[in-house]
């Protein structure tokens, strides 16, 4: 079951990474989709480990996600809001959220140590997946200069929610 679980989650991931590879370079408004919709499928699987986590540390990790995600979402809707951008639905926004929707609805059905850990193997590959995303396609492609400043402040904090993962998987494989 772990096995299927994870290979699920590598396959919405790496899907995201296709369509982004695929795609010519994203415009500003499809960045801020894209952008839009990765931090809303962190807020939405960092609600369920608030919830059906059974490790506190999955649960504060799930409880930061939602946090940070929502900060960082506050801060790009108030940036298209003053660009006067609208974000607009793109090939990579619409596989990252139908990849979502599937995580959630896997995780939904796990309990235990079971969900804890396919929880966090996600949130490391999906933190290293935007990473890549952010520094290969998302940062070079921006054209407003505000938008990429805002990439470029938020990629640190997708570093250390990358560490952190990778810490809480590492304690969770020792168990």
């Amino acid at each position: 079951m772990r096995i299927a679980n994870v290979l699920l989650s590598s396959a919405f991931i790496f899907a995201g990474q296709a369509a982004m590879a695929q795609a010519a370079a994203p415009n500003d408004a499809q960045i801020a989709s894209i952008v839009v919709t990765a931090n809303q499928v962190d807020i939405d699987a960092g609600k369920l480990a608030e919830s059906k986590g059974s490790n506190k540390d999955v649960k504060a990790f799930g409880k930061q996600m939602v946090t940070d995600h929502t900060g960082v979402n506050n801060s790009a809707t108030a940036l298209v809001k003053k660009l006067k951008v609208t974000p607009e639905d793109n090939p990579t926004s619409q596989s990252l959220k139908t990849g979502g929707e599937q995580n959630v609805e896997k995780l939904k059905g796990l309990k235990g140590a079971e969900f804890d850990s396919a929880y966090i193997d996600n949130e490391v590959k999906y933190h290293q997946a935007v990473l890549d995303a952010m520094d290969k396609t998302l940062i070079p492609s921006a054209k407003n200069e505000e938008l990429k400043a805002l990439l470029v402040k938020v990629r640190p904090a997708f570093v250390a929610h990358l560490e952190h993962a990778k810490s809480i998987q590492a304690a969770l494989a020792r168990k």
